[in-house]
């Protein structure tokens, strides 16, 4: 893979910077800067110190004025620090800037969300979409990154005897880039045939989606017994998971893990992760999963909705659950929850409380739409029969000379495929 950044050594010491325009804004950008921290952390980056500062207009060169940035520059001399993380988004133009100012690499919260991505991508199908992520984000920043840039090169391959090294390696990236894509399409079209492969046997999915970090990893573990890590981080896991579960009414259901949300996600990573996010578009219905114990729970609800709403996702019939309530000792707090969301359920993963409630609602969401059928089943056709069984709740079976007379409750997806066989 052609490098797009090089780094000399690992970062010991980094300043965390955020910027405020408005006091109607401040409380935000704590909020965001602490949220920054978590990020850092996940990288294993210790952290100096985290610096607020107010920002009345933004500035072409700098994103702050002069003053700020010598002001910046200077305490992060004072602390001895290799780094300057930005919480704001930086143009290649003023990251540029800054590093000729502080000489020290300056970086923002899209690189930082980018390296968690690229740490965590396990799966062909996430590292393609970090790889094209990373390279999409960085093209317009190579000359932050290479020192030979102005070299002249000639021969085979490249545009003429003048075509600068900055210029090939563009389009080494571009190439790159195509390929990647192109991959990506073959990895979707795959993904398609194996969700046509569920639905030959239709059972009913349901997606877990939230905020990271909210405990969508550990709920399927808990359901489904499955091995897939569990970690408080943010980003811990990246790559979709789906596990089968029977319910107490026998109805099969597939659970699926997807991707955490954040706020200020970079665009690139939205567009590059869509093949991942299409199995909550593509899901019969969903869990959003929130965390009750943070104190902005419900602004996290809101980015989680945002973003299925563009993705299309956001009128699917979905069960609100909060988890984490064994870290509540506000009773004001969840009060002012249940008055928000009437219908969520409030449960403690770690502890277990309420997983009952959620697996009930489960049942009534894939049983809805089920009905009591009388069916003719031939004797050779003990594969309806099983299947009968395993996703119907099967109430009297009459043997008779050509067939079997079976009364069950079976779901509406079953029952087009039992038509045939409706007794008259």
């Amino acid at each position: 893979m052609f490098e797009i950044k090089r780094r000399d050594k690992m970062v010991e010491r980094a300043l965390l910077v955020g910027a405020y325009g408005s006091n109607e804004e401040k409380a935000d950008a704590e909020d965001l800067l602490q949220e920054l921290g978590e990020l850092v952390r996940t990288l294993g980056v210790p952290i100096a110190e985290k610096l607020l500062i107010y920002n009345r207009e933004s500035q072409a060169r700098l994103f702050v004025g002069s003053g700020k940035a010598e002001e910046v520059c200077e305490r992060a001399r004072e602390l001895a620090c290799d780094v300057i993380i930005f919480d704001n988004q930086l143009t290649p133009a003023q990251q540029r800037n800054w590093e000729e100012l502080a000489k020290i690499t300056v970086i923002d919260r899209q690189e930082i969300i980018l390296d968690i991505f690229a740490s965590r991508a396990q799966t062909r199908e996430a590292k393609i979409q970090v790889d094209l992520a990373r390279m999409s984000y960085s093209l317009p920043r190579l000359t932050r990154a290479w020192s030979h840039l102005g070299k002249q090169g000639g021969g085979i391959g490249s545009k003429g005897e003048g075509e600068s090294q900055l210029e090939q390696d563009k389009r080494k990236i571009r190439g790159q880039m195509d390929r990647l894509k192109r991959d990506l399409v073959e990895v979707r079209r795959n993904r398609a045939n194996q969700r046509k492969d569920r639905k030959r046997t239709p059972v009913p999915n349901v997606a877990i989606v939230g905020y990271t970090n909210a405990g969508k990893s550990s709920l399927l573990r808990k359901l489904t017994g499955a091995d897939v890590l569990v970690e408080d981080a943010l980003f811990a896991t990246l790559d979709t998971t789906t596990r089968k579960i029977d319910l107490p009414n026998k109805q099969p259901l597939l659970l699926t893990d997807t991707v955490g949300f954040i706020r200020k996600l970079p665009h690139q990573l939205v567009e590059s992760f869509n093949a991942t996010l299409e199995e909550a578009v593509m899901a019969d219905f969903l869990i959003h999963l929130l965390d009750a114990s943070h104190p902005r729970v419900l602004e996290f609800y809101g980015t989680t909705m945002k973003v299925l709403h563009e993705l299309g996702a956001d009128d699917k019939k979905a069960i609100t659950v909060f988890n984490k309530i064994d870290r509540m000792d506000d009773t004001v707090t969840r009060a002012m929850l249940m008055n928000a969301h009437p219908d969520a359920l409030f449960i403690s993963v770690h502890s277990g409380e309420g997983l009952d409630l959620l697996v009930g609602r489960l049942c009534e969401l894939v049983g809805s739409g089920s009905g009591e059928i009388e069916v003719l089943i031939p004797h050779d056709r003990a594969d309806l029969v099983a299947r009968l069984h395993r996703e119907g709740v099967v109430h009297r079976t009459e043997f008779e000379e050509e067939h079997s007379r079976i009364r069950a409750t079976v779901p509406e997806r079953f029952r087009e495929t039992l038509t045939p066989f409706l007794a008259r």
